[in-house]
């Protein structure tokens, strides 16, 4: 088969060039001139027929045909690094995850070590972001997200629900005599009290929901700062169950009612499609998949 490629050097230094926003950086990168860099550039624009990148002072963009080759160039040279280390047979490197703030300070750091140790070679760099990766231009490997598990191009593993549930500390609970229903959480402050979850948990515990009996506590924004504000006593934290369930089982934090909330949206761990079966990728997920067997097999059970 004839491939109708252009120079690959250039796509190199294109490639690196519009992931850095700089031929200068680029050039570093690739350990050439700035001006060997801009010359490939030059070359492999006169071979696509048109601009790639916009000349700007002291910056580039690129173009809408830079901007339309850009992730496929990423891609392609992902891939090849990942076949490469396949064909040597090694999961060296670095395994890149990407994250929410909360998965990562609850259920992966605790865990993370354990990984490691099983393979000493292998690097793992977390992202914590509310934003979705672009797996191709960012660089990521696996991504931990919820929702229902469709997202076009990924390949999506479902790990547990996403269900939350208020928590507080038992000092709290006895500075009120006990929460015995729903109503008697109006009785301290609660944690992020305009999240809509708590409007949806009161309505699943068969109890009306009363904002304007609210006590409005700390609003932190994420839910790893409520459960530190909930273990410190400064109010009532609406949390996901299958994150702080070590929490309820040493007794920081007491979950008062089984009732949970939900919004549909489940945990999942996530990568492209194409490179389900590079070795780092299937042994992270492997590994993810295996710790949170448990969870699943209590979900199926309805405990």
């Amino acid at each position: 088969m004839s491939w109708d490629l252009p120079p690959l050097g250039a796509i190199r230094v294109f490639e690196a060039a519009s992931r850095l926003g700089s031929f200068t950086k680029a050039a570093e990168e690739l350990g050439m001139t700035q001006s060997a860099a801009s010359y490939q550039i030059k070359v492999l624009e006169e071979r696509a027929g048109t601009p790639l990148f916009i000349r700007k002072t002291r910056q580039i963009a690129l173009t809408e045909a830079g901007e339309q080759l850009a992730p496929h160039a990423s891609g392609a040279f992902s891939a090849l690094a990942d076949a490469w280390v396949a064909t040597k047979g090694g999961t060296t490197g670095v395994l890149s995850v990407t994250t929410v703030q909360t998965f990562a300070s609850t259920w992966l750091a605790v865990r993370l070590g354990a990984f490691q140790l099983m393979h000493p070679d292998l690097a793992v760099k977390i992202d914590t972001s509310s934003r979705l990766a672009n797996f191709g231009r960012d660089g990521m490997d696996i991504g931990i997200r919820t929702g229902t598990g469709k997202w076009p191009g990924l390949g999506a593993h479902y790990l547990f629900k996403a269900d939350y549930t208020p928590m507080l500390s038992p000092r709290l609970m006895q500075s009120v005599g006990g929460i015995r229903h729903p109503q008697d959480l109006y009785k301290l402050p609660l944690c992020c009290s305009s999240d809509p979850w708590w409007k949806i948990w009161f309505e699943a515990a068969g109890a009306r929901f009363e904002p304007e009996r609210i006590i409005a506590g700390p609003e932190l924004g994420t839910q790893a700062y409520d459960a530190m504000a909930a273990l410190t006593d400064q109010g009532v934290a609406i949390l996901t169950r299958n994150l702080y369930s070590s929490l309820l089982t040493t007794g920081q934090l007491i979950q008062p009612f089984e009732a949970l909330g939900s919004d549909g949206d489940g945990y999942w761990l996530v990568h492209s499609e194409g490179r389900r079966n590079i070795p780092k990728i299937r042994l992270f997920r492997d590994w993810v998949l295996a710790e949170t067997a448990d969870v699943r097999e209590r979900e199926q059970r309805g405990a």
